[in-house]
């Protein structure tokens, strides 16, 4: 059986605006088994990168657990967080706001070893900056470039340098390739599938690309407004999608074929409010199949038959009967 290295229950993280309380994440729950890739996908504004933040604690949860080998880390303090950070380290979708202008790449790569007070010497921290950026491709002759010296998959690389510099358990990847050119992002994305397999790390893989995820996760988590939706490995998502907003998402992707036609499902409607989330299915305004139960009760995320988690009252009912 898989061993669970993190598990989020009923998280909640809400911001306080001047219209009411923002709903950014809405009781998710959620587990990714070691050494596996779990890819978070969604549309623009549904939480995706705030869950990542908020189980690094970058941003604080309102309430919720993330418990990282059986320790709910979110009562930590800032000593205990410090020590947790050497596991748990992200990587962010900027390759170059995320990156210090003033600093050198040996600089940034180094920064979390001094933080840490990993080496006593200097040139023991220096050798191990080298390693790594061996490791992520970088070559030596960059040890002194600057960020706005490099391109987009350079300057990714230095962020992947740094994140393992301390050698973590567990990495969240923020969209690391959506703002690469298609070609950097294939080599990116190569890079970290091997170093998964090299170091045995753990994923969680942010994304608004299915098509992206579809080659990197084991397992795939839906995301709309806050909430998971649907959560299955990726050939079930792909060959069986049971949410309709799962299906509308896949509907989407492109095909290369010219010659081939592809019956998108245009979704109509707005997304409601996330200030004012409506009491029941938060799909509910913009569903093909929305029926009376919808608008009031909120569905719950249950395990179907095939082993795939749904929260949608077409396969509540069903589970039921």
């Amino acid at each position: 059986m898989a061993e669970k290295l993190i598990e989020v229950n009923n998280l909640k993280k809400y911001f306080k605006t001047k219209k009411g309380m923002l709903h950014a994440i809405d009781d998710v729950s959620f587990y990714i088994n070691k050494g596996e890739t779990l890819g978070l996908v969604g549309e623009s504004g549904c939480g995706k990168s705030t869950t990542g933040r908020a189980i690094m604690r970058l941003h604080e949860p309102t309430s919720g657990q993330v418990i990282y080998q059986g320790e709910d880390i979110v009562p930590y303090g800032s000593r205990d967080m410090k020590n947790m950070r050497k596991k748990m380290q992200i990587v962010f979708q900027d390759p170059y706001s995320s990156l210090n202008p003033r600093l050198s790449a040996a600089e940034i790569i180094a920064e979390p070893l001094y933080v840490n007070r990993v080496y006593k010497t200097s040139a023991e921290t220096q050798a191990r900056v080298r390693e790594v950026m061996e490791v992520v491709g970088l070559e030596e002759r960059l040890i002194n470039a600057f960020p706005h010296e490099l391109d987009g998959g350079r300057r990714q690389r230095i962020g992947i340098a740094r994140a393992l510099a301390l050698q973590p358990e567990f990495i969240v990847l923020d969209e690391p390739v959506s703002a690469l050119d298609v070609c950097i992002q294939a080599q990116i994305l190569n890079l970290m599938n091997s170093l998964q397999k090299q170091f045995g790390l753990t994923y969680l893989f942010i994304s608004h690309n299915l098509s992206v995820v579809k080659h990197v996760s084991d397992r795939i988590a839906v995301m709309y407004l806050g909430k998971i939706v649907e959560m299955a490995d990726y050939q079930s998502i792909f060959r069986n999608p049971l949410h309709p907003y799962t299906q509308a998402l896949l509907s989407a992707i492109p095909v290369a074929k010219l010659d081939s036609v592809k019956n998108r499902i245009i979704l109509e409607g707005d997304v409601p409010s996330p200030i004012n989330p409506p009491d029941g299915c938060r799909f509910y305004g913009r569903c093909r199949y929305r029926m009376d139960v919808c608008k009031n009760q909120n569905p719950e995320l249950i395990k179907t038959d095939s082993g795939s988690y749904v929260a949608c009252h077409l396969h509540t009912a069903k589970a039921e009967a």
